[in-house]
């Protein structure tokens, strides 16, 4: 199945690199115009020189609504209003359980994977409305089982799934469109990490994984592309798992 996201108008956060930057990759190559937001600059530059025309980005921090705001002011002025919201953006907490978390790393991990989630969507709301769009949010293994990443993760991640079913549960009838996918072993920058010294981390994981491997970003981009698309439009509330398998045991 070949998509086409002609003239559709994507704003995707954490833009710069790994699963995002792959998703941006994945709807300029479907014809779509795209709009980055990251704290960090990492492909955007690249993407932006060989997608002259319909790639832009803003360099902000998801937790800051002053910035969202100004993403969202240039993401307006260089293209229009949004079709597809990807909030793709987040980060890990070295898997530290609750007696090793501190109250600066809680805070940390909430506010950047769930409430600035909660903030961007909210101020695109009006307009994802109007033009009958989609959002997609970016969930995690760790948002169905334990074990996929420390408390402070894991209860983002599980907090992103209700805030997900909620949201279409709300606007289904106002046909806004929503779901969110969850990864399971994906080789990002994020995880790097498991591939440190002998890797025996990153060994031990795809030996877990039923398929015996890693995934690579762009297989969670092509999920995304189908999950954004008229074909998927009857789909609401549901999470996407791209584990290879990990959730069948």
């Amino acid at each position: 199945m070949t998509f086409d996201f002609t003239n559709q108008i994507v704003f995707v956060t954490g833009a710069a690199s790994g699963i995002g930057a792959a998703q941006v990759r994945a709807f300029l190559t479907a014809g779509a115009h795209v709009f980055g937001f990251d704290k960090q600059v990492g492909e955007m530059p690249q993407l932006q020189k060989e997608f002259t025309d319909t790639f832009a980005f803003f360099i902000g921090d998801i937790r800051d609504e002053n910035q969202l705001r100004q993403g969202i002011t240039a993401c307006h002025e260089v293209f229009a209003s949004v079709d597809i919201l990807l909030n793709t953006a987040g980060v890990l907490d070295d898997y530290l359980p609750l007696a090793e978390t501190t109250t600066e790393l809680w805070e940390r991990i909430l506010d950047i994977n769930i409430k600035g989630m909660f903030s961007l969507t909210k101020l695109l709301l009006p307009e994802l409305l109007a033009n009958k769009g989609t959002v997609i949010n970016m969930a995690s293994i760790a948002g169905l089982v334990a074990g996929g990443g420390g408390i402070a993760y894991t209860t983002s991640k599980h907090a992103i799934i209700g805030f997900t079913k909620q949201l279409a549960l709300d606007y289904a009838a106002k046909e806004l469109h929503v779901n969110a996918i969850a990864p399971g072993a994906i080789d990002t920058p994020m995880n790097q990490a498991d591939f440190a010294g002998d890797g025996q981390m990153a060994k031990w994981v795809a030996e877990e994984t039923p398929v015996k491997r890693w995934a690579a970003p762009a297989e969670v981009a092509y999920a995304t592309l189908f999950l954004a698309s008229d074909e998927a439009r009857y789909m609401q509330g549901n999470i996407l798992p791209i584990d290879g398998g990990w959730l069948l045991k």
